[in-house]
């Protein structure tokens, strides 16, 4: 498949004009023209680049690439060596940060609602592009069983903060894959027993425990593994491409 041709059946399912967002997303970095071979990950490191230059990938497909807003310009140091080791390789570089996030059914939200058993009930903001979901767990539990079915599931305990009344059982829930920590007030205004995101704010703390939330920071990138290697399964599955899911651990 021509990689242009592939970046048109990306931007199709993820439809990434339709969000504001802090990176490009689609085509970062222009390697060969046909593409086969594609490994999917997290995050564009080095590591990650040199795995796809192992395995002979055509393309590598990341939710984390490069070019953020406020980084510096200069194709230099750790950035050069990344962008430098893609083209001596002939490796296309795509990326796709939150309309992956986003995405109803391959989204990095999406797969955790799903690993986690929750049903989805719509936007926190109330909008489809809401970065943040919310839902209903289809068996209520307390903070702690839930901590527990956190870590069993991503292979990572969560750090719990519990609201001062620490028995509250969870019923309603709120998400955001990721670094959406300060949603956290959102969940609280319409009325969630409990919120999840992958980082955590040394604010968030007192917010659970002054508002009366369950908080659950479950890891950056443990709750962000699942989009992208979704959606390489999506592309192998309806495009007959070779995809490999690649896990470069991260703890936070």
């Amino acid at each position: 498949m021509n990689i242009l041709q592939l970046e048109k059946i990306l931007n199709e399912k993820l439809s990434p004009q339709l969000i504001k967002d802090y990176a490009p997303n689609g085509l970062q970095v222009e390697g060969k023209q046909e593409v086969t071979r594609i490994v999917t990950g997290v995050t564009a490191s080095q590591a990650l680049v040199d795995k796809a230059v192992e395995l002979n990938a055509d393309a590598l497909l990341v939710h984390h690439g490069y070019f953020w807003k406020g980084e510096p310009e200069p194709i230099r140091g750790m950035k050069g060596n990344r962008i430098r080791t893609l083209i001596k390789n002939d490796i296309n570089l795509l990326g796709y940060h939150l309309p992956l996030d986003i995405h109803p059914e391959l989204g990095n939200n999406a797969e955790l609602a799903r690993l986690l058993d929750i049903d989805v009930e719509g936007g926190m903001e109330g909008h489809p592009q809401s970065v943040a979901m919310r839902g209903r767990l289809k068996q209520p539990m307390s903070g702690a069983e839930f901590a527990s079915k956190i870590n069993q599931v991503l292979n990572r305990q969560p750090l719990h903060i519990a609201p001062d009344q620490a028995g509250k059982i969870i019923e309603t829930i709120g998400w955001c894959t990721g670094g959406g920590q300060d949603y956290i007030e959102l969940a609280v205004q319409i009325g969630l027993d409990a919120f999840i995101s992958g980082e955590i704010s040394e604010r968030t703390t007192y917010t659970a425990r002054e508002m009366g939330i369950h908080y659950f920071a479950a890891g950056h990138h443990a709750t962000e593994r699942y989009g992208v290697k979704a959606l390489g399964e999506w592309l192998a599955a309806e495009h007959g491409l070779d995809v490999e899911f690649i896990d470069i651990d991260n703890p936070v």
